[in-house]
């Protein structure tokens, strides 16, 4: 279909299409709710639905005991703008610990998204009250969501003229700089652009910069957490994968789309929706996702990239849809994911169950892993 060049018509047919996808979706005999991050993305599925009822609906959220990662309070504030039923579950190191030893039943292999546990958590919490439940999923893959989206072509701008020797002595630099320091530098950011948890992101991109060739590199590296030449798992090959096939990007010239189009094939099926239904599923809930009604998505191809990604922003047009029923104030914050403080916890009240699984004779005699590179 023929690309939308009008903002008033691209918010119109946003608006129109997913309010008629959250309706159908809506449809049930059971009980039926949402989960509510307070990000756009399901703020706008809780506010479309909510305008369609006649009573308030029930919205989960899920919040932890560190300030860093919590944004329960955010959800807790467009919960009561909206006038939903909402319940908002605590999470601490003592829940993650009994939620551990399920994993391998509840996700049948080796699945390293740590937002796992407390999905699988706010599912318990939703299944009490409902049997259904709504997500705000592949907003972010359909409208340019992601941080990789608003900074890879700019950094790669920057980085480009550079040889790679150059670029390699740049992200040993980086990483000279603690995570702490990093962090408190990112803190004097405009709000506009501000990072959450600068540091790690900051060390992550370091590892990259090490190692990358083009844009397509660099977005392929920040999705794989291993080099693939690393030697982690003793005597493996590696397989191919979707990313490798550049047939699939070849006849789109935008960079973001790109991304966005690889991730919709690949992070978007084989993390975002395995981690939710498993979680689900585990507990007896169904969820959906009206973003992936097939209209919402051909629609968001049909709307250009300057109407996604704005001013070091994405989601312009989604943003657009959700400030009709969410004031802007109680939306405009720094992106901050589904992410748990893994590492607190790590270095904290797991540090003896980590340790123990960690420790070196008993990698050695389960051979599967090369021991060096773990503790590393």
């Amino acid at each position: 279909n023929d690309p939308i060049n009008s903002e008033l018509e691209a918010i119109a047919a946003l608006e129109s299409s997913l309010s008629e996808s959250v309706s159908m979706q809506a449809v049930a005999d059971v009980p039926l709710g949402v989960f509510l991050s307070g990000g756009i993305d399901s703020s706008t599925i809780a506010a479309l639905l909510q305008k369609q009822s006649s009573q308030p609906i029930q919205t989960f959220t899920v919040g932890f005991d560190e300030a860093d990662f919590d944004e329960s309070s955010y959800a807790l504030t467009i919960a009561k703008h909206l006038g939903t039923n909402h319940s908002e579950l605590h999470v601490n190191s003592d829940d993650v610990r009994l939620v551990i030893p399920k994993l391998p039943e509840l996700y049948d292999e080796p699945f390293a998204d740590s937002s796992q546990i407390p999905t699988y958590l706010v599912c318990q919490a939703a299944r009490k009250h409902v049997t259904v439940a709504l997500s705000g999923d592949a907003g972010d893959e359909l409208f340019g969501g992601y941080n990789r989206y608003l900074w890879a072509q700019r950094i790669w701008n920057k980085i480009s003229w550079m040889p790679s020797s150059m670029r390699r002595t740049l992200g040993y630099g980086i990483q000279g700089i603690s995570m702490s320091t990093l962090d408190s530098l990112g803190r004097f950011l405009p709000r506009n652009i501000a990072i959450i948890r600068m540091g790690d992101k900051a060390h992550k991109l370091a590892h990259r910069l090490k190692s990358v060739d083009s844009l397509d590199d660099l977005y392929r590296s920040l999705v794989n957490e291993w080099p693939s030449d690393t030697g982690l798992v003793i005597g493996a090959k590696r397989l191919p994968v979707k990313l490798d096939d550049m047939e699939i990007v070849q006849e789109i010239t935008s960079h973001e789309h790109r991304m966005m189009l690889w991730d919709s094939l690949t992070y978007l099926p084989d993390d975002i929706l395995t981690k939710v239904d498993r979680a689900a599923m585990s507990v007896s809930l169904e969820t959906r996702a009206p973003f992936l009604d097939h209209r919402v998505a051909e629609l968001a191809w049909r709307i250009p990239k300057h109407m996604k990604i704005r001013n070091g922003q994405g989601k312009w047009v989604l943003r657009q849809v959700l400030y009709k029923h969410v004031p802007r104030e109680l939306i405009e914050r720094p992106k901050v994911g589904f992410g748990v403080p893994v590492g607190k916890w790590l270095r904290g009240p797991l540090r003896e169950w980590a340790e123990s699984l960690l420790e070196t004779s008993r990698l050695h005699h389960e051979g599967y892993l090369n021991v060096d590179l773990v503790h590393q």
